[in-house]
């Protein structure tokens, strides 16, 4: 066989018509369902650790569901209980309708190739070349020497990476490492792709790459990812929805504008307050505060609020409308506009004032046009 010769331009892993299923258009027949899971070990001095405590979860077919949280948390054991590299002491664990706790030995062995994983650090054989990294799970599986060239070949072409087949893993930069992890996991046409901090290693412009990488690969492939994550950065750049992992447990989820737009839980704030500013700055606050003492008992009703809005209402004149209904006369603080999953999110923060019942009024009528309203006067 010569190795070299010119790959394949086709690529049989792509489906046709793979364009018009977007994520959530292919929502509706769960790939993963865990169900009751519980994951606990001891610690190297000897202390009982509950990694995972009760956790449920469902996600969807062709989906981007990423799973977040500071480390410890218990995102990547719960991510390793999809192939039982982690297995829970209770609950249940489905991969496209298979519950993978009923199976024996060598039927595990064959649901695990339906489940792709990559890693932080790339994880590659330093003695082998590209093409060779690649090509191992195939030959693990006995296939022979033309069907490897034709898929590995492939493979390549989609994650970019034709020219680079012979190098060694030491001439590749971070990023090339990662597409050759990639394509490895997409050898044995897995249903499900793991990627557990694939991206904390890559530099923010091989990152936003690699991620854009997979969106596609999910595009094309119609392929389930479940991404593992401590970046709220990188969940807003893929993900369709998320769950918010604290202490062993799924605190919050959703879909991702939802949850950036009114965060439930501490933990979900303060970490989107790492990419899209949440809290107010200090320097407001003292503002604020002083303004109140100055103004004294002559001060009018107010009220701090901060409005979220998202997709077209951000092009909408909302906040004039509700000015000439409701007579409101307000200052702004503090705002921003961003974009998250191709959808614009505007976050404004400001101080109204105005009578109970016109402040009342153009709160309802915001919230009837979906804006979400959080009333911060708790916090000055």
């Amino acid at each position: 066989m010569n190795a070299r010769a010119p790959f394949a331009a086709a690529s049989s892993h792509t489906p046709q018509n793979s364009e018009e299923l977007p994520g959530e258009a292919r929502q509706g027949i769960p790939m993963v369902e865990l169900e009751n899971i519980s994951v606990s070990f001891r610690s190297p001095d000897g202390k009982l650790v509950q990694a995972v405590r009760d956790v449920s979860l469902q996600i969807a077919s062709g989906e981007i569901f990423g799973i977040i949280g500071r480390s410890g948390a218990g995102k990547s054991t719960l991510v390793r209980t999809l192939n039982l590299l982690a297995r829970p002491e209770k609950g249940h664990v489905s991969i496209n309708g298979q519950n993978l706790l009923s199976l024996g030995e060598n039927e595990l062995r064959h649901a695990r190739r339906e489940i792709g994983m990559v890693f932080q650090h790339f994880n590659l054989l330093s003695s082998r070349t590209v093409f060779e990294n690649v090509a191992f799970p195939l030959e693990l599986a006995g296939h022979d020497k033309a069907y490897i060239a034709r898929e590995v070949g492939q493979l390549l072409d989609l994650v970019g990476l034709h020219e680079q087949a012979w190098r060694y893993p030491h001439q590749l930069s971070g990023g090339q490492k990662q597409r050759v992890g990639i394509a490895r996991a997409l050898a044995s046409k897995p249903k499900v792709l793991l990627s557990d901090e694939a991206t904390s290693a890559l530099d923010p412009e091989t990152t936003r790459n690699i991620l854009d990488l997979l969106r596609r690969i999910n595009r094309e492939l119609g392929l389930t990812i479940v991404l593992i994550t401590h970046e709220m950065q990188v969940v807003k750049q893929i993900c369709d929805r998320i769950a918010v992992m604290d202490s062993g447990r799924i605190v919050e989820s959703g879909k991702v504008i939802d949850v950036f737009r009114a965060p439930q839980t501490a933990i979900t704030r303060t970490m989107i307050g790492e990419v899209i500013a949440h809290e107010l700055p200090s320097s407001v606050l003292t503002r604020i505060q002083r303004r109140r003492l100055a103004r004294g008992n002559t001060a009018g009703p107010e009220c701090l609020l901060r409005l979220s809005f998202a997709g077209d209402d951000v092009d909408r004149p909302l906040l004039s409308e509700a000015v000439k209904r409701y007579g409101l006369d307000f200052n702004i603080l503090h705002g921003q506009i961003d974009e998250i999953q191709g959808q614009a999110f505007a976050s404004l923060t400001l101080l109204a004032h105005a009578g109970e019942e016109a402040l009342q009024g153009a709160k309802e009528f915001l919230r009837n046009h979906d804006v979400s309203i959080e009333e911060l006067n708790h916090v000055v």
